[in-house]
């Protein structure tokens, strides 16, 4: 079986180096070549998908990048990606995640969507900035709609800081939402593949209210309960996930509180911490779709 490993032409960062080889040596050991190509390669034309020859065609495309126009054309064409193009897209936007995970009763912080607005019209506007206050109060988040390692998000703990967050944001697209205090700088992390949890960790960073590693977060072996579970695994079904990574925040009653949803979520770090290679899953989760037989999953799910 042959597939093709989709990445950015332009990322070559180790981390994500690191997580294109875990894939590829992945499908090796289940004897699939499992062939790199970059979205310039194949979104330039360098190849007529017309004129594939059928020895050549992949039985699938495991798609590790966020170039929805690229997924949308290759799924046209025919082509069976893990994740959808249409998965990938509402995960990769919070607003739309939010919205249709909201609108299916998954527990999330209470949020506000920004409001459409142009060039040179921005969200500096009293009345607005007033009624985001009033429903959230103080401190509240801020998040890019499009951000990656918590990188875009960002906490307001006053009028003020508020506005400067707004002046530096311009017109990209953000939401807000309550700050769950109960879950400051901490949070779980839970793979999910082919609907069922693989591997877990809990993040936790003492200087942040964020708990992401990238932003000096730390990692320890967690097991989930079973309300944490059903949460990450309702999340990657209404979504249409193959494979996911799910964010979840601690309520103030200790209830599973929906965070985010990564389509392509890194697991190096979470290997490092359990041992569990997710890659391994993928592969196998992908096999057993393509071929419509099941397989002896014989790899470890939750280090004790």
């Amino acid at each position: 079986m042959t597939g093709w490993l989709v990445v950015n032409h332009f990322i070559k960062s180790k981390k994500f180096l690191e997580i294109f080889s875990m894939l590829q040596e992945a499908a090796e050991k289940q004897n699939i070549n499992l062939i790199k190509k970059t979205n310039v390669e194949l979104m330039c034309g360098l190849f007529d998908y017309d004129n594939i020859n059928i020895f050549e065609k992949p039985s699938f495309i495991l798609f590790w990048d966020k170039d929805i126009r690229l997924a949308t054309f290759l799924e046209e064409k025919g082509f069976r990606l893990f994740n959808s193009a249409s998965a990938i897209e509402i995960c990769d936007d919070k607003s739309l995640s939010h919205i249709k995970l909201f609108q299916s009763g998954i527990k999330t912080p209470k949020t506000i969507i920004g409001p459409k607005t142009y060039r040179d019209i921005n969200y500096e506007n009293e009345e607005f900035i007033d009624m985001i206050i009033k429903n959230l109060g103080f401190p509240l988040i801020v998040k890019e709609c499009f951000g990656s390692f918590g990188q875009q998000v960002y906490m307001a703990e006053n009028k003020d800081k508020l506005i400067e967050l707004l002046k530096s944001l311009g017109t990209k697209p953000i939401l807000f939402q309550e700050f769950i205090e109960s879950s400051r700088g901490k949070d779980i992390r839970i793979h999910i593949v082919g609907g069922k949890p693989v591997t877990s960790m809990y993040r936790f960073n003492e200087n942040d209210f964020r708990a992401n590693i990238t932003n000096g977060g730390k990692m320890k072996e967690y097991t989930p309960n079973d309300a944490q579970i059903e949460l990450a695994v309702k999340v990657c079904d209404i979504l249409g996930l193959d494979f996911a990574g799910v964010d979840i925040l601690i309520g103030e009653n200790g209830e599973p509180v929906f965070c985010e949803v990564n389509s392509n979520a890194h697991f190096k770090n979470i290997y490092d911490c359990t041992g569990v290679n997710v890659a391994e899953h993928i592969i196998k989760d992908i096999i057993e779709k393509v071929n419509g037989c099941g397989l002896n999953l014989d790899i470890k799910v939750y280090a004790n």
